[in-house]
């Protein structure tokens, strides 16, 4: 059954002049009623989901390929610099 969803059938209110415009916009757009609601239902929510939480996005991304310059270059480099700056503090002494 992939690619089949269960359909539910509902029954909602909604004022007269919102309801012509609806037909008017089905008719323009050669979809039915329920396609039309359906894709702007899903409009809606996708506008009102939660924000992406951009920490968890990061460390799953981090998880996944590992933290940023932990190459052997970009480490090495770290290192070089780390000892620099500390003969160079050891020199002001």
């Amino acid at each position: 059954m992939t690619g089949y969803a269960r359909v539910v059938k509902i029954a909602i209110s909604i004022p007269d002049n919102l309801f012509r415009e609806v037909e008017a916009c089905t008719r323009r757009l050669n979809v039915s009623r329920s396609r039309l609601f359906t894709e702007a239902a899903r409009e809606y929510l996708a506008r009102r989901r939660d924000p992406i939480d951009a920490t968890r996005a990061w460390n799953d991304a981090i998880a996944v390929s590992g933290q940023p310059g932990n190459a052997p270059g970009p480490v090495a480099l770290r290192r070089r610099g780390k000892a620099m700056v500390r003969m160079t503090s050891i020199r002001r002494r």
